[in-house]
């Protein structure tokens, strides 16, 4: 059985366009839609939902609010919050959401949250253990090579960040930080993602770091064997290297 998804947006159109986008992307089936939160509510109190795409502003109670009643579902379908506001993102995690889609976005980009909701998905009650969950198509092969830049929503905007400005980025529940000379950005993507898109210079010193090289100021090691790096930004950030991975960071740095 295919994932059953609850789309909640006060606008129409919007609801239009995320249900189109749905049907290119695939994999999952719209059985509902609200209006609100209230109505929202109503629903997923009467059938078990896989999934919600949950507006953030509605009357009748607020993304948020939503997405914090259905902690005290039985079983609480997956969140994705998809919104006009990029400033919720933070309370959005707080909330286990599964992603943060700012509009406006493209299948690319939904497939990609519908990907990671449904790896996380608790089995529907009629499926068996043994069952594989619904795999979302996968996008067509490409030849593209992967971004330098990376897309930032900041002040509502949507800002491409230069990779050779990031100092390091550390994980944060399947998005990333990009840490800058000054600032601390919010991304949309995973660390594994940003690993495959910023090549070069950048190294995995651990599961939650990926460092940009030229941006090392200082190594200092351990007792332990491992290392920890001092950054060239504005607080000095130190990273952690693991033991795991200071003997590749020593080789790439001819020490």
């Amino acid at each position: 059985m295919r994932p059953r998804a609850l789309i909640v947006d006060d606008e129409a159109p919007a609801r239009a366009e995320l249900r189109y986008l749905l049907e290119e992307v695939g994999g999952v089936q719209v059985v509902g839609e609200a209006t609100n939160g209230e109505e929202a509510l109503l629903l997923l109190g009467s059938l078990d939902y896989d999934l919600v795409l949950l507006d953030v502003r509605m009357p009748g109670g607020s993304g948020l609010e939503v997405a914090r009643a259905l902690r005290d579902l039985p079983r609480r379908p997956q969140v994705i919050f998809t919104t006009a506001y990029p400033d919720h993102a933070v309370d959005a995690f707080d909330l286990a959401a599964a992603d943060y889609l700012v509009k406006p976005f493209d299948a690319d980009r939904l497939r990609r949250a519908l990907q990671r909701a449904l790896a996380h998905a608790e089995p529907q009650a009629d499926s068996s253990p043994a069952d594989e969950p619904p795999a979302v198509p996968a996008p067509p092969p490409s030849d593209v090579e992967p971004l330098v830049r990376i897309p930032v929503t900041k002040d509502g905007r949507t800002v491409l960040v230069d990779g050779a400005a990031i100092v390091y980025a550390s994980a944060a529940r399947g998005y990333s930080y990009l840490k800058l000379a000054d600032e601390r950005l919010l991304v949309t993507f995973s660390l594994n993602e940003l690993e495959r898109r910023l090549r070069g210079h950048f190294f995995r010193t651990h599961r939650s770091y990926l460092v940009n090289l030229d941006h090392v100021r200082e190594l200092v090691p351990d007792f332990q064997g491992s290392l920890v790096l001092v950054m060239d930004d504005r607080q000095r950030s130190r990273v952690e290297v693991s033991r795991r991975h200071a003997r590749e960071l020593r080789r790439r740095l001819g020490l």
